[in-house]
C-alpha cells in the first residue's frame, strides 16, 4: 500500500511539474524568438501559433530527451512529407485559383496521402503534424491570394516548425537532460522490488496455516498486482525514448538497466503462482509433506537472489549446498495427487521451477519467438485478395478516407463561416487525429471544453496582464501544471489536457491578432464547426456503436478460445496452439479496448452498456489467457518426453490422449454454445423464426435432436472432481509404470509436475468457462429483462435455427 501511495502521489506531482516546467520553457523560447528576436527572424517565422503546437504535440504526455528527439525525427519527416508536395501544387495552380472548394479538394486529396500509411509505418506524431501543416499551407493560401508566394510560403511554415522542434530539444536540456534512461533505472527497481515482494508474500501465503492470515496476504497481493500494473505501464511507456537515447548518451549507458522484457516471463511467471493462490480453496493450503513447507523459504530466497544478482550484472549463483537442497525440494514430488483440490500446490511449485531455471542474462525466448512470427502468417499474392473485404478492413484505407473527408468539410464549412480563420475549423481536427478507433462523442467532448478551458484562460490572462506582455507568459506555468494533471485524469484524458494547453497558448502566446475575445469566441465557433464535421462522418462510417462491436469481439475471443482449448495435444504438430494462444491473447487485449471504449459512450435511446458484466468476463478471459500460455509450457515439456518412445508407450500415451480429449470436449461444446448465444441478434427474433418452422414446442418438450448439449456450470463441483481425477488417475498410471527406476528421479518429478499443471489449467479453464457462463446469462438477461433465461435451451433454440 505505500508502494502504491509513493507511486500516486508524490511522483505523480513530480512528474506534473516537471512536465509542465519543461513545456512551459519550450513555449517561452518560442515566444521570445518570435515576440523579441530580430525582425528578419520573426518575419521568416510566419506561423508562431503552429510553432506552439510543434511544441506541445512532441512534448506532451511527460516527454523525455529521447522522445523529444523521435518527435524532431518525426517533425522532420512530417515537413518533408507535406511541404514538398504543396510547393510543387502551389507553383502549378497558382494560389489566385484556389477557391473554397478546391482548397477544401486539395487538403482532402493530401490528408488521404499522409493517412493512408498504417500505424507501423508512419509514426501518429508525424500524421498530426503533417495534417496541420496542410490545413495551414492551403487554407493560408488561399486567403492571402495573389500576395502568397509558392515556395517561401510553404518554406516559412517549415521554419515556424523547425523553431518548434529546437525550443523543444532546448527544453529538455534545460537546466539538466531528462533521459528516458534514468527514468527506466528509476521505475525498474521498483518493479524488481515488486516482483520480489509479491514472490515473499505467495510463499508466506502457501507456508501460512492459519486462515485469516492468509486471506490478509491474499489482499497484500492483490494491492501489489495494482501497484505491478501502473509500474510495468510506465516503464513501457520510456522504451521508445531509450533507443535514441543509446547513441548521444554513451557516457549514461552504465547507469541504465537491462530492457524491460528481461522481467516480463519473471513476472508473468509470478503470475502463475497467484493464479494458483486464487484457485485454491479453503485455506490453509494442505502441504504434501513438512519438508516442502520449510524448503519454499529456501527456493524463495534463492529466486530472490538470483533476480537482484542479474540485475545487478552480476553472476546468479548460490551456495552449493543451498541449490542443492533446492533442487532436492522440487524433486521430492514423484506422485501424481489424487484430486483437483490438490493441484494448485503441484501448479505453484511448477511455476516455481520455471522461475527457478530461468535465466535473466538472455531476453525471453518468448519475446523472440513473438518477435519473428510477426513474420507468419502474412498472405502473398492470390491468397491476400482471395478475401479482400478482410483485406479492405485490415488496411488503412477506411480511416484515410474518413479522415480526408473530415478535414475537407471542416475546412469548407470553416471557411464558409469565416473566410479568413477558416483553418482553425480543420486544425483541431488534424493535430488530434487518432490512428485506431475512439470514443468520438466522448473524445469530441473533451476537446471542445478544453478549448474553451484554454482559450477562456487566455483571454482572462490577456485582459489582467494587458500591458505586460512577459508576465503573460508566466502565467502559462500554472496552466500548464493545471493541464498536465488534466491529462491524467479520466475526465480529460489527454485528448482534453492538449486542447486546454494549445488553447491558451495561442491567446496568451501571441500579438497582433485582434482583440484577444473576439479571436476567443471565432477560434471556439471554428473548432465546434471541425469537430462537428469530424463527428458526421464518424456516424457515417462507423455507424456501429462500441458496445455492438464490445459483443463482436467478445465472440471472436470464444471462438479463438475453443480453438486454442482445442489444440491442447500430448503430440508433436498435430495442432497450432502457440498461434491460437497468441491470437485468444490479441482478440482479449482488443475486447479490453472496445469495452473501455464503451463505458464512456452516452448511451442515447440505446440499453445501457452492462460495464460490469463485461469486466466480469474481460477478467476470466485474461486468466484463460494465462492458463492456456501455461498448459502450452507444460505441454512442450511432455510432447518432447513422449515424442522419444524410449520412457513411455504408445498406448499409454494414446490413452492419456483421450482423457485429454474428453476434458476438452467438455470444455469446448459448452464454449461454441456460448460463442452462438453472444453472437444472435435477439432472443425474440430467433424464437419468431422457429415458430414460422414450428419446432419451437419440440425443443422445449426436449424432443428435438439439437437438445443435447449441456452447460459446464451443470457439472457442479463433483462433476468437476470426476472429470478431473479421471485424468489424474491415467496420469498416475503412467507416471507409477514407467518411471521406476532410481536414476529417474529428475525426470520423473518433472513428469509429475507437468502433468499435474496441465491437469490444474484444465480444471481452472472448467472454473473459468462456469464463469463466463454466469456473465452471457447475466448480459442475455439484462437485454431481455421479461424473458426466463435458460442458455441450455437457447443453445437448442439457436442449432435449430442455424441448421
Amino acid at each position: 500500500m505505500k508502494l502504491s501511495f509513493n507511486i500516486n502521489m508524490p511522483s505523480l506531482w513530480r512528474e506534473c511539474l516537471s512536465s509542465a516546467f519543461r513545456m512551459a520553457l519550450g513555449c517561452t523560447i518560442v515566444g521570445c524568438v518570435t515576440l523579441y528576436g530580430p525582425l528578419s527572424i520573426r518575419t521568416f517565422i510566419a506561423f508562431p501559433a503552429f510553432s506552439y503546437v510543434t511544441v506541445i504535440l512532441i512534448m506532451q504526455n511527460n516527454a523525455t530527451l529521447g522522445d523529444t528527439l523521435l518527435g524532431c525525427w518525426l517533425a522532420l519527416y512530417a515537413t518533408i512529407q507535406s511541404i514538398g508536395p504543396s510547393m510543387l501544387s502551389l507553383w502549378v495552380i497558382g494560389p489566385n485559383r484556389f477557391s473554397k472548394g478546391t482548397v477544401a479538394l486539395a487538403v482532402a486529396l493530401a490528408s488521404f496521402v499522409v493517412v493512408l500509411p498504417s500505424a507501423a509505418s508512419t509514426h501518429l506524431v508525424a500524421k498530426r503534424i503533417s495534417l496541420g501543416q496542410i490545413v495551414l499551407v492551403y487554407v493560408t493560401a488561399y486567403v492571402n491570394g495573389v500576395h502568397t508566394d509558392p515556395l517561401m510560403h510553404p518554406i516559412r511554415l517549415a521554419a515556424s516548425t523547425a523553431l518548434g522542434m529546437m525550443a523543444c530539444v532546448l527544453a529538455l536540456l534545460l537546466p539538466y537532460p531528462r533521459l528516458a534512461c534514468y527514468e527506466v533505472n528509476q521505475w525498474d527497481k521498483q518493479l524488481t522490488n515488486n516482483i520480489l515482494k509479491r514472490l515473499k508474500v505467495l510463499v508466506k501465503v502457501l507456508c501460512e496455516e492459519d486462515k485469516t492470515c492468509a486471506l490478509r496476504s491474499i489482499s497484500q497481493v492483490k494491492s501489489l498486482v495494482t501497484t505491478r500494473t501502473k509500474l510495468l505501464s510506465i516503464i513501457m511507456r520510456y522504451q521508445d525514448g531509450m533507443q535514441w537515447e543509446r547513441f548521444p548518451t554513451k557516457i549514461f549507458r552504465s547507469h541504465s538497466l537491462s530492457p524491460i522484457e528481461r522481467l516480463q516471463e519473471v513476472d508473468m511467471t509470478v503470475r502463475g503462482m497467484e493464479l494458483a493462490l486464487t484457485c485454491t480453496n479453503p485455506f490453509p493450503i494442505n502441504i504434501p509433506n513438512e519438508d516442502l513447507r520449510h524448503g519454499l523459504n529456501s527456493l524463495e530466497e534463492h529466486i530472490s537472489l538470483t533476480i537482484k544478482h542479474a540485475k545487478l550484472g552480476g553472476s546468479p549463483t548460490v551456495p552449493e549446498s543451498n541449490a542443492k537442497s533446492i533442487t532436492h525440494i522440487l524433486q521430492s514430488l514423484h506422485t501424481i495427487p489424487t484430486t483437483h483440490q490438490e493441484l494448485p500446490i503441484f501448479f505453484f511449485l511448477f511455476c516455481a521451477k520455471l522461475l527457478h531455471k530461468k535465466s535473466l542474462t538472455e531476453p525471453p525466448t518468448c519475446i523472440q519467438d513473438m518477435q519473428i512470427k510477426k513474420k507468419e502468417n502474412i498472405p502473398k499474392g492470390k491468397e491476400k485478395w482471395a478475401n479482400w473485404d478482410t483485406t479492405l478492413r485490415s488496411t488503412n484505407l477506411i480511416p484515410a478516407i474518413k479522415l480526408s473527408l473530415s478535414l475537407g468539410l471542416a475546412v469548407f464549412m470553416g471557411s464558409l463561416y469565416n473566410n479568413k480563420n477558416g483553418f482553425w475549423a480543420g486544425l483541431p481536427v488534424a493535430v488530434s487525429y487518432v490512428s485506431g478507433r475512439e470514443a468520438t462523442f466522448r473524445a469530441t467532448n473533451v476537446k471542445a471544453h478544453g478549448s474553451v478551458l484554454g482559450t477562456v484562460y487566455g483571454v482572462l490572462g490577456c485582459f489582467v496582464f494587458e500591458r505586460f506582455l512577459s508576465i503573460r507568459f508566466l502565467s502559462l506555468l500554472p496552466w500548464f501544471i493545471f493541464t498536465s494533471f488534466l491529462q491524467r485524469s479520466r475526465m480529460y484524458g489527454p485528448a482534453g489536457g492538449i486542447s486546454a494547453a494549445i488553447g491558451a497558448i495561442l491567446v496568451l502566446g501571441r500579438k497582433n491578432f485582434g482583440p484577444p475575445s473576439e479571436f476567443a469566441i471565432t477560434r471556439i465557433i471554428e473548432t465546434f464547426v471541425g469537430l462537428s464535421c469530424s463527428i458526421f462522418m464518424d456516424l457515417i462510417f462507423v455507424p456501429r456503436r462500441t458496445s455492438t462491436w464490445a459483443k463482436m469481439k467478445l465472440s471472436q475471443c470464444l471462438a479463438t478460445l475453443s480453438e486454442s482449448i482445442e489444440s491442447l495435444s500430448l503430440f508433436v504438430g498435430k495442432t497450432d496452439l502457440e498461434n491460437c494462444q497468441k491470437r485468444f491473447k490479441m482478440q482479449v487485449n482488443e475486447l479490453g479496448k472496445f469495452v473501455a471504449e464503451a463505458k464512456v459512450e452516452p448511451n442515447f435511446w440505446f440499453l445501457p452498456f452492462h460495464n460490469v458484466c463485461y469486466d466480469n468476463l474481460l477478467g476470466s478471459l485474461s486468466r484463460l489467457v494465462d492458463l492456456i500460455c501455461f498448459g502450452e509450457h507444460a505441454l512442450k515439456f511432455l510432447q518432447q518426453e513422449f515424442q522419444r518412445g524410449v520412457a513411455c508407450g504408445k498406448e499409454d500415451v494414446n490413452m492419456l490422449q483421450s482423457e485429454l480429449g474428453h476434458v476438452k470436449e467438455i470444455i469446448c461444446s459448452s464454449i461454441k454454445s456460448l460463442e452462438e448465444i453472444s453472437r444472435m441478434k435477439s432472443l425474440m427474433h430467433v424464437e419468431k423464426e422457429l415458430e414460422k418452422r414450428n419446432i419451437s414446442s419440440d425443443i422445449e418438450d426436449g424432443k428435438s435432436p439439437e437438445c443435447d448439449t449441456c452447460m459446464v456450470s451443470g457439472l457442479g463441483e463433483d462433476g468437476i472432481g470426476e472429470i478431473i481425477g479421471s485424468y489424474l488417475q491415467r496420469s498416475r498410471s503412467i507416471v507409477d509404470n514407467l518411471y521406476g527406476d532410481e536414476d529417474d528421479k529428475e525426470l520423473k518429478s518433472q513428469v509429475v509436475l507437468c502433468l499435474s499443471a496441465l491437469g490444474f489449467c484444465l480444471s481452472a479453464c472448467i472454473k473459468g468457462t462456469i464463469e463466463i457462463e454466469e456473465a452471457i446469462q447475466e448480459l442475455v438477461q439484462w437485454e431481455n429483462p421479461s424473458s426466463q433465461i435458460n442458455l441450455c435451451e437457447i443453445s437448442c433454440k439457436l442449432r435449430a435455427f442455424n441448421k
